[in-house]
């Protein structure tokens, strides 16, 4: 069963918190573990109250450690989420970027050349997208390439 690191804006904005919980949900159908399923809660903020920064920051660094890719929702702009995306890399680890078609998405993700980037129009191209990556990191046949979804 492979590990995956949720990546989505928290203290950049909630509004896709509904989609964070779709690529969850899809990618625990597929019998993958979610190591920050905490990202897909809307009651993260309460869950982590009693938790410093510096808890938080380790519990996530922790996280990309052990997964064995990252998928990240990057419509939303958030530091921590370019965080996680650059540490994850710096650790040769696969990366996923997804995002809604037009979003203004930042060129640091999308010139990232270690970087797997793909928009989507709804939900079952997102699905479909978040499946076929999943499934060739279990495979083994991931190849980091920058791939952008322009159609």
């Amino acid at each position: 069963m492979s590990r995956v690191f949720l990546s989505g804006s928290m203290r950049g904005g909630r509004r896709l918190v509904e989609t964070y919980r779709f690529i969850a949900d899809v990618m625990l159908s597929e019998g993958v573990e979610v190591l920050s399923e905490h990202v897909a809660r809307e009651t993260v903020f309460d869950d982590e109250r009693g938790m410093s920064e510096q808890e938080i920051f380790m519990r996530d660094v922790g996280g990309i450690q052990q997964c064995d890719c990252l998928v990240a929702e990057v419509s939303v702009h958030s530091i921590g989420v370019g965080y996680e995306i650059c540490y994850a890399v710096g650790l040769e680890k696969p990366v996923l970027c997804v995002y809604e078609r037009d979003s203004n998405v930042s060129a640091m993700v999308l010139g990232n050349k270690e970087v797997v980037a793909q928009s989507y129009n709804d939900l079952d191209e997102l699905r479909q997208i978040v499946q076929g990556f999943v499934g060739s990191v279990e495979s083994g046949e991931h190849v980091s390439k920058k791939v952008k979804n322009n159609g």
